[in-house]
């Protein structure tokens, strides 16, 4: 393996060409298929609407019957949804409510604002055209069409596609199997004694969290010691019924750095040192069949490298199609002088006027600096950024899910 840096483009593509995608399928229920991902692409058994309907509450009639305004018809039905009326004879008007059929001889639906009622008759105040407030059917999805490609991460209103469709089950794959341990004889457990020179394990319940969100099932390994024979075996359980190794700290090169030696000594690191800032020591390899990715220990960098690397490295072996986040180019409002030759991701968040600002403290340790931003300013190597130009900017919103 070579050491030297990688780009982060070149380390992003390389990451996505080692992905081996899980195959297993499984039918799930629509109602708890939010979040996973679409195995086969879904077609529309029915006409969507199923039938003509009315697009919202009024009176159907014919337009040919109301010449002009002020024209009085007789109401000769009613007509809620989820019934069906009948046909409706010349001169005459049903009362309708949105989404029910529409009656045979109908061809138009005047709302109910523009009408006045009168008894057993409706005065139509205005002069309606055939078709108006009339849903036809079919005209939003037609049998047979596809409603969902596969390879889609299943969101709320897919799911809700699918059941309008009558789709009850979905088939998806399998959820991604992902161990997880951190390194560093100084990792302490909030709730524990703080003892001298610990500190507390944050990136455990940060990469919980961010892995709940993509949807993987997690086996959490615990805090491995700084020790390479206590890492070796570690990696060993952790290699066995898991798509993916993910680990924290210990991959950089310090006497107590244990993750990269014992992953070449229990299998293969193909991927060392990325050049971007925060997060330059993100290892991958695999360990016995599993892919391991070894992420800084500080905990910016491990947030910020799980954000940009291990999130589509994630996406694509659970099958998603669409890895890539979608960029905003926004107003910068800050001055960047003294650029780094990596690729710099700070921490900022969007302002009122449509610009973008960064925290105060970028350090690869101010964790508040990730809850106070909205997203990540991506700012290309040894570049300068002057207040007023534009800067891409990265949301959470794309990066957290």
């Amino acid at each position: 393996m070579n050491g030297s840096m990688l780009s982060f483009d070149e380390a992003h593509a390389r990451l996505l060409g080692f992905v081996r995608p899980v195959r297993e399928v499984e039918m799930v229920d629509t109602m708890t298929a939010a979040g996973r991902v679409l195995a086969v692409a879904q077609r529309s058994g029915i006409d969507q609407p199923p039938m003509d309907n009315s697009a919202m509450d009024g009176y159907a009639l014919r337009a040919a019957d109301v010449p002009a305004a002020g024209v009085r018809l007789a109401v000769s039905q009613r007509i809620p949804a989820g019934s069906v009326g009948h046909a409706l004879q010349p001169g005459t008007a049903a009362r309708i409510f949105t989404g029910a059929p529409l009656p045979p001889g109908a061809d138009t639906v005047v709302m109910q604002e523009l009408c006045e009622h009168d008894g057993e008759h409706v005065i139509v105040n205005t002069v309606p055209q055939p078709g108006e407030a009339v849903r036809r059917r079919g005209q939003d999805i037609a049998e047979g069409e596809e409603v969902l490609p596969a390879g889609l991460r299943l969101t709320p209103q897919a799911v809700a596609l699918a059941a309008s469709v009558g789709l009850a089950q979905l088939p998806v794959y399998r959820r991604v199997k992902v161990a997880v341990f951190s390194t560093g004889s100084e990792l302490v457990m909030p709730g524990e004694p703080l003892p001298p020179g610990g500190i507390y394990n944050s990136n455990r319940f940060m990469l919980h969290a961010l892995l709940a969100a993509l949807g993987c099932e997690v086996e959490d390994f615990g805090i491995v010691p700084d020790n390479l024979a206590a890492t070796r075996e570690v990696l060993r359980r952790a290699a066995q019924g898991h798509d993916l190794i993910l680990t924290s700290g210990g991959v950089s090169v310090g006497e107590e750095d244990h993750v990269k030696p014992a992953v070449e000594a229990e299998g293969s690191l193909d991927m060392w040192k990325i050049a971007i800032k925060p997060g330059k020591p993100l290892a991958y390899g695999r360990v016995h069949g599993a892919a391991f990715i070894g992420l800084p220990g500080n905990p910016v960098s491990s947030f910020v490298t799980f954000l940009l690397l291990v999130r589509p490295f994630l996406l694509a072996t659970q099958g998603v199609a669409e890895v890539a986040p979608q960029a905003l180019l926004l107003r910068a409002d800050f001055d960047w002088p003294t650029p780094d030759r990596r690729r710099e991701f700070l921490r900022a968040r969007m302002n009122a006027t449509g610009g973008v600002e960064l925290f105060d403290n970028q350090g690869s340790a101010a964790l508040n600096s990730t809850v106070w931003a909205t997203g990540l300013v991506d700012i290309p190597a040894a570049t300068a950024v002057i207040r007023g130009e534009t800067v891409r900017f990265l949301p959470y919103g794309d990066l957290l899910h």
